[in-house]
This record gives C-alpha cells, structure tokens and sequence, in this order.
C-alpha cells in the first residue's frame, strides 16, 4: 500500500513539473490547428531523454529495483509526457497518441512478436565450436539473411545457436556487440525486407531492388566490421587456451524446421502490404490500411500456428522464455509515448524547434549523419521519412511525391543513398537504435553474459569501432 501511495505521489510531483515544461503560452494554445511540431518547445523531448537515461543508469544503479520495475519506469516517463500533452492539445494531442499507438506501436510489436515466436521454434541441435573461423562464418550468413528475412528475424534465427556455440568461451561480451552490428542492423541495408525505414521508402516509391545501390557502402563496413571481429576473436581465443575436445559430438540437424514455412509466411505479408492496395479503414480516428491489416493479420496467425506446431521441448531445448519480448514491448511503449515531441518537432522542418538543424542540412554527408545520428536514438523509420522529405522539398518543391522520388533517384541519387546507410547502419550505435538490438543483448544476459550498459556499448565499443567506419564511409561515398 505505501508503495503504491509513493508511486501515485511521485507521478503527480512529476506531472506537476512536466505541465509547464510541455504546456504551450497562450499564444501557441491558440494556434492548436496548426502542426503540432512547429508549436512544441526544444525542451519537450526532456521525458525522452529521461527515458534513455534510465535505460541506460538504472541496471547499473539499482539493478534489483529495474529488474523488477522497469515497467513502472515506462508507465512514469509516459505519463509525463501524455498528462500535460493532453491538457495543452487536447484532441489534437489524443490523435497522435492513438496514431503513434495504432499505427506504429503496435505493427511493431506484432512484427517482433510473429518472428520472435516462429524463430525461438527452430532448434540447431549437435555442437558448434565457437573458434574464431566459426563465429566468423556465422556472422556472414546472418549478415547475408538479415536483408530477406528482416535484421529481427535473421537475429532471432541465429543468436541462441551463436551463444550456445561459445557457450564454453569466456570473454563473451564483444561477440554479442558485433552480433548487433552486423546482423541486428547493418545486414539489412539491401531490400525494403532488411529494415523498416527501407520498406517505408518502398512505400513511398523507392523501386524494391533500388536498395542494392547501397551494396558497396554495406560491403565496406560489413568487411571492416568482420576482420576486426576475427581479430579481436582470435587474441581472445588464443589467450583463453583450445576449447575442451568432445569425442562424441552429435552431427548438425535442425529440428522444428516447419518454422521455416511461417518465417517464409510473415516474409510474404510485409511484402503484400507493399504491393497491394486495398483502402483505407478507420480505427478510433487513425487511417490504416486494409492490406497493413492483414498483414498484421497474418503474421499474428504465422505466430499462432508456430506455437500451435513446435512442441514446447523444442522451445525448452532452445531456451525459449517470453521476457525478452515482454521487456522489449513494455519499454518501447514508454520510448514510443516519449519520442511524440521529438518526431513532431523533426516532422515540422523549419518551422519547429529544430529549424536551425534541419536547415543546415545540405550536404549528402550532412543527410548520412544526421539521419543516422538520430536514428541511434529515435524510431529509424520516421527519421528517414523526415529527411527524405526534407531532401525532396529542397530540390522538388510543388512535384507529386512519387514522382519527386524518381528524380531523386535519377538526378540526385546520391542523397537517397545516404539517407538510407545513415538510417539502417547507424541504428547500430546504441541498443535503441534498433528493436532486435535491445532483445539480442536481453537473451544474452539470459544465457549468463555481462552485457556492457547503455554507455559502456556507446563508449567502448559504437565510438571505437563504428564511428570511424562510418568516417571512411563518408569519405569514400559521401563528400
């Protein structure tokens, strides 16, 4: 009961200081009909920030208390953000709650549940040895997947049978980090299938195979990323000694492999939503899609039927839980609230808050970091679709959108590009970036390892190994 009673009085201090910070002057209460964003202050994104900051503080602080609370945080930093919304916005304010929610929370989720549930199904059974070369090649095929079955479903293939071949390694940790590098992000660059903002620009009439145009960008990062793994792997391996010899080893099999079918089945219904058009529907106030609808549909069903199919020793064997997916969707809805004023403020262009920064965009290496800079910490599909506007309006004002994306791509290709690598590569720099990053380092801190926090990612290793990767990449693509 006292907890409780803490728990209201804390909410109500917080909304009590939170209303002023996000609550508009007179003047802008006046102007509600207008875009949201150019009405928002800077500082409204401050419950953002403080939703990251208890990401990435609290499991070092007070690990036993976020354990055990996280979901309170989430619920605390979204109520912060919504009370006050609502108050000063109203209907308006109500509308883009229900749309975040409706249109982009909840796909998401679907998605991450449907491959986290047909994935967690298929078993590699018998014993991989987790040598240099080994981990290595593994990386490789699931570099090369992720592009065709989605950085979340190639991910979700392939991390349990990655840990479980280094099982008996020490160091750990770094395996896992450039895991997420390759696999979690940059392996999606090459299809609308790969990662979301590349299947929003497929949306928007960015040509399916256009993508392959970032190849060479991917190659180059891809390349410096996998021999810098197989060094540090190989120092590590040779200081920790051989592996312990197994006389008996079972052969390689997978087992649950109907999986395979369900995995092709959401595949084919992201792929319909892009295809097919069928109307719009109305879902309190929100426009979907009727084809966004079945094929959140059918991915639901795809889940369904893995669970339906699997037998749950599989799903054992395979140390299947629930709580990574649990925990991705409990945070991310708190993330999700919290990034309203951001995106409303980035969506505004120059007439937000963020005037200065969006018009000082110009440049193709300008598009690449700052797309990618605020893909590392905010949704990666509306940033994109921010700054591909943002790349249309400068160039072809007046000009209908489909069209405008053709001479984009004709005439100024080199933008598009960079909007692309920026958003897929460098949701790679923080566990944000990119939902199948957070749920890749929650199942391995399941198996036992000590994952690095929220800095020590940023700072041990994004600083020293991305950000100079993507420097040579500028310098090479994008001057």
């Amino acid at each position: 009961m006292k907890r409780a009673n803490l728990l209201r009085d804390v909410l109500f201090f917080a909304i009590t200081i939170a209303i002023p910070i996000i609550t508009p002057s007179p003047l802008w209460a006046a102007e509600v009909h207008k875009e949201l964003g150019a009405l928002l202050p800077l500082w409204s994104i401050i419950p953002f920030a403080g939703i990251l900051l208890s990401i990435a503080l609290f499991p070092l602080l007070a690990p036993h208390f976020w354990h055990n609370h996280f979901g309170k945080v989430s619920i605390f930093w979204s109520v912060i953000v919504a009370a006050p919304f609502l108050l000063a916005f109203k209907g308006a304010a109500l509308h883009e709650i229900l749309h975040v929610y409706i249109a982009d929370y909840v796909p998401f989720i679907i998605l991450l549940w449907s491959l986290y549930t047909v994935a967690g199904g298929i078993l590699l059974r018998g014993k991989l040895r987790g040598t240099p070369l080994v981990n290595t090649g593994m990386l490789v095929v699931g570099t090369a997947l992720a592009s065709w079955v989605g950085t979340t479903g190639a991910a979700m293939l392939l991390i349990r049978p990655f840990l479980r071949a280094n099982a008996l390694r020490k160091r750990k940790a770094f395996m896992v980090v450039f895991f997420i590098f390759l696999i979690c992000n940059i392996g999606g660059s090459l299809t609308p299938l790969g990662d979301p903002p590349l299947f929003l620009g497929f949306l928007h009439g960015v040509p399916f195979f256009w993508t392959f145009k970032i190849l060479p960008q991917m190659l180059v990062m891809v390349g410096i990323l996998l021999v810098i793994y197989f060094v540090l792997d190989t120092i590590n391996y040779k200081r920790e000694g051989p592996l312990p010899f197994e006389e008996e080893r079972e052969k390689l099999r997978i087992v649950g492999s109907i999986n395979f079918l369900f995995l092709l089945g959401i595949v084919l219904a992201v792929l319909f939503s892009g295809l097919v058009h069928l109307g719009e529907v109305e879902i309190l106030g929100v426009e979907r899609s009727v084809e966004s609808l079945i094929r959140d549909g059918g991915m639901i069903v795809m889940g369904l039927l893995s669970l339906r199919f699997t037998p749950w020793r599989i799903r054992e064997e395979n140390e299947f839980t629930w709580f990574p997916i649990q925990e991705v969707a409990i945070l991310f809805a708190g993330i999700f609230m919290t990034m309203i004023p951001a995106l409303a403020i980035l969506r505004a262009g120059e007439e937000g808050a963020a005037r200065a920064l969006i018009a000082s965009v110009k440049e193709p290496y300008h598009f690449f970091w700052i797309t990618g800079g605020l893909s590392s910490f905010l949704d990666n599909a509306p940033t994109y679709l921010t700054f591909l506007n943002t790349a249309l309006g400068r160039f072809f004002v007046g000009i209908p959108e489909r069209t405008a994306v053709a001479h984009l791509i004709a005439q100024k290709g080199i933008y598009l590009r960079a909007i692309s690598a920026g958003a897929v590569f460098m949701g790679a720099n923080t566990y944000i970036g990119n939902a199948p990053n957070f749920m890749v380092r929650s199942i391995a801190e399941e198996a036992g390892i000590k994952m690095p926090s929220f800095f020590g990612y940023i700072l041990k290793y994004s600083l020293v190994f991305l950000i100079p990767s993507f420097i040579l990449v500028t310098l090479i693509f994008f001057r």
